[in-house]
């Protein structure tokens, strides 16, 4: 089994004064329901968030504070998460407890929705504390890249769901067929 590091065990105000933020939109044309839908599914994570290999649940349902996961990412860096917000279809947020890396002291992600005429409307923050004057010295260099990575994703996203709910946007908004 892989060393596992612990990492600060921050509160929701860490999104907003962590000493790294990343904050990336995008609108959807999904609904809240159906994008909370995605995120609750493990399986769906790899397909947008391309650094995530797999996702496994460790806390029982109903989500809500409190509940965990694993995470795996590429580099064999596995993130134990506790989460710190589930507002079902508005809200979640979640922290790093602990980590195969050691290259983060703290680490918490925020996903905000807000409806829209078309859909919704996501904002996610991601918010990171590196260890030690490297960790900053090298955040600092890479950040450009990491802002375009994670706005990426957000695009792998909007495909994903784009293409998951395709099936049900379309028989919702086909018209109804005459009788003959």
């Amino acid at each position: 089994m892989a060393k596992t590091y612990p990492c600060e065990r921050v509160d929701l105000d860490f999104i907003e004064r962590a000493p790294f933020r990343f904050v990336s939109t995008v609108d959807l044309a999904i609904t809240p329901e159906q994008l909370f839908e995605v995120l609750a599914d493990a399986e769906s994570w790899p397909h947008w968030a391309t650094l995530i290999t797999k996702v496994v649940w460790t806390s029982p349902e109903p989500r809500s504070i409190g509940t965990t996961r694993t995470v795996s990412m590429r580099g064999n860096i596995v993130g134990d998460e506790e989460f710190l917000a589930w507002e079902p279809f508005s809200h979640m947020a979640f922290r790093f407890n602990q980590s195969t890396s050691n290259a983060l002291s703290a680490f918490a992600e925020d996903y905000r929705v807000v409806p829209t005429a078309d859909g919704c409307h996501l904002t996610w923050v991601m918010a990171m504390k590196p260890n030690g004057v490297a960790g900053r010295l090298g955040m600092t260099v890479s950040q450009p890249v990491m802002a375009w990575l994670f706005q990426r994703f957000l695009h792998n996203l909007n495909r994903y769901a784009n293409e998951r709910f395709a099936a049900s946007a379309s028989l919702s908004t086909d018209p109804p067929t005459p009788n003959a």
